[in-house]
């Protein structure tokens, strides 16, 4: 009879000290950690009150010539082009309207994020050059190059925030896929089979940008009420920027006026 009450109270202070060495004890307890505050998501867009921006760039004197492309080495090169090519470099209009500048909002946008659009982008080689010269596309938004020649190319990207390709295509008709996972402002493009072919790729994480034809003029619709700094960049005479602030629903006028002999290497 006693040794079996000494046996109960033995297992029931076992179990005490059991249930405490587990955490039981109150002293033994931690506090969950506080959770975080969540960003606030940025307000979208409200397409009733959002403006525009428009403007034209333009040549201020007489553009550099452009140097002419010799494209003896590569018979089919001469035959898909023709006589008589020069370089992209100056594409200029009347009045001097410069086209192949890139415009596009620099900062502005606060916190806003903005899903890549499905649509493919294309890079077409046809006629020995780069079509376009120079292009737009969002971060994850696909991208597609075409070899539309019947010759050799290779397209080479030297990006700096983006990884670096270098993707050969011997037969008419082949395709390569690439998608940039970084923003970047430009991403140039070059054939090591054909010198003279380049292009340039601005990629952002917005879809407020433009490229300028032969006119000069560029539209970025659908902007949110805001102050934004817009930038417009041409391949050699570098870059200028402009403040802009919309009013609901407001559209505002940016032009840009490159000087001639301020080129940028």
């Amino acid at each position: 009879m006693y040794s079996s009450r000494v046996f109960g109270v033995s297992a029931l202070v076992a179990m005490t000290v059991l249930a405490a060495a587990c955490g039981g004890g109150g002293e033994q307890s931690t506090s969950a950690p506080a959770a975080q505050p969540e960003t606030p998501a940025a307000a979208p867009i409200d397409s009733a009150t959002a403006g525009n921006i428009n403007g034209k760039i333009v040549l201020e004197g007489t553009a550099v010539k452009n140097e002419p492309i010799r494209m003896n080495a590569d018979p089919v090169c001469v035959k898909q082009a023709g006589p008589g090519q020069t370089a992209e470099t100056f594409v200029v209009g009347d009045g001097g309207t410069l086209a192949n500048v890139f415009v596009y909002v620099k900062d502005g946008l606060g916190d806003r994020t903005f899903n890549p659009p499905t649509e493919t982008v294309t890079i077409d080689q046809m006629g020995c050059r780069y079509h376009p010269h120079v292009l737009g596309m969002m971060v994850g938004q696909p991208l597609q190059i075409l070899n539309s020649d019947p010759t050799l190319h290779n397209i080479h990207a030297t990006p700096k925030a983006n990884q670096e390709f270098n993707t050969g295509q011997p037969i008419q008709g082949m395709k390569t896929n690439h998608t940039f996972t970084a923003p970047e402002v430009m991403v140039p493009f070059k054939c090591d089979v054909h010198g003279w072919m380049n292009a340039y790729a601005g990629v952002l994480p917005h879809p407020f940008f433009a490229v300028t034809g032969t006119d000069g003029s560029f539209s970025i619709k659908g902007l949110p009420p805001g102050t934004y700094t817009i930038e417009a960049w041409h391949e050699k005479l570098g870059a200028m920027t402009q403040s802009v602030t919309l009013a609901a629903s407001e559209t505002k006028d940016a032009n840009f006026n490159f000087k001639a002999g301020a080129t940028s290497d």
